[in-house]
């Protein structure tokens, strides 16, 4: 097929992608030499099949076996850091479609004009953001679910037994979340390949919109605004209360000192 990225004799008209958040990070250092593309780094993989490895911790196989992909894996496993258990993954079918332009209907299959690599870069591009999305998504649902407890306890007793580290764990957590979407992942910047195939904006804008990404990072954002704010006002209330015991305690050593003082005047008056 002309245009194809795929090596087949045979027309590709119909593949299966298929994008893994294997980690934190992968160093693709030394695929180089056998690189299809080189941001993101895209290299053929068994028969046919080609895959696609993002620096924050995706790879995105388009018409790989599952042998291929685990094989694939297995070679790349020495370079993953920050290994995720379980891996999250998603899938998705990419057609030939009579059409003129490039259709994503919602549901169905990405219906593309060819197998280009360029479009192939652009959806790998939107699914290794939908997939690192889904993880975040699940990290900041746990927050909650560690939060909700507290939050009640509050609302009936208007205390919260929480200590000061496990409150800015919480913060640590959250902002950590929120450098990964925004800072390692960018999830708002447009694909390399549209530098060179401005064509494609249309496709990306509507894989954007069928993975419903803007929006994602929006409500994830707000999210994570929450559970800031609430564990700002949680460490708020713990410093309250200390600095109340404080002067407590204050208060309660001049009270001793001035006991103390009396006793030595009245002592020496005795003497």
């Amino acid at each position: 097929m002309k245009n194809s990225a795929f090596r087949s004799d045979a027309p590709v008209t119909r593949v299966t992608a298929h994008a893994l958040h294997v980690g934190d990070r992968i160093n693709t250092a030394g695929f180089e030499k056998d690189a299809l593309s080189a941001v993101p780094l895209a290299i053929r993989t068994g028969t046919d099949g080609i895959a696609v490895m993002f620096r924050f911790g995706v790879v995105v196989f388009f018409g790989t076996s599952g042998q291929e992909e685990a094989a694939f894996m297995e070679r790349l496993s020495p370079r993953i850091g920050g290994r995720l258990t379980p891996v999250e993954e998603e899938t998705a079918t990419l057609e030939v479609a009579s059409e003129t332009s490039d259709q994503v209907a919602a549901g169905g299959p990405i219906q593309v004009r060819d197998m280009s690599l360029a479009r192939l870069l652009v959806a790998s591009d939107v699914l290794a953001k939908s997939v690192v999305l889904a993880h975040d998504e699940r990290e900041v649902a746990k927050v909650f679910e560690i939060i909700d407890p507290f939050v009640r306890e509050l609302a009936s007793s208007g205390k919260v037994r929480r200590n000061r580290r496990g409150i800015l764990k919480l913060i640590g957590d959250a902002l950590l979340l929120q450098h990964n979407v925004s800072g390692r992942v960018a999830i708002a910047e447009k694909p390399d390949a549209l530098w060179d195939r401005p064509d494609l904006e249309r496709l990306y804008a509507r894989l954007e919109d069928e993975y419903e990404l803007e929006q994602r990072v929006e409500t994830f954002n707000r999210k994570l605004a929450v559970v800031a704010e609430t564990a700002n006002t949680f460490a708020d209330m713990i410093d309250t209360r200390r600095s109340l015991r404080l002067e407590i305690i204050v208060v309660l050593l001049i009270a001793f000192e001035i006991v103390i003082t009396f006793y030595q005047i009245f002592a020496a008056r005795g003497h």
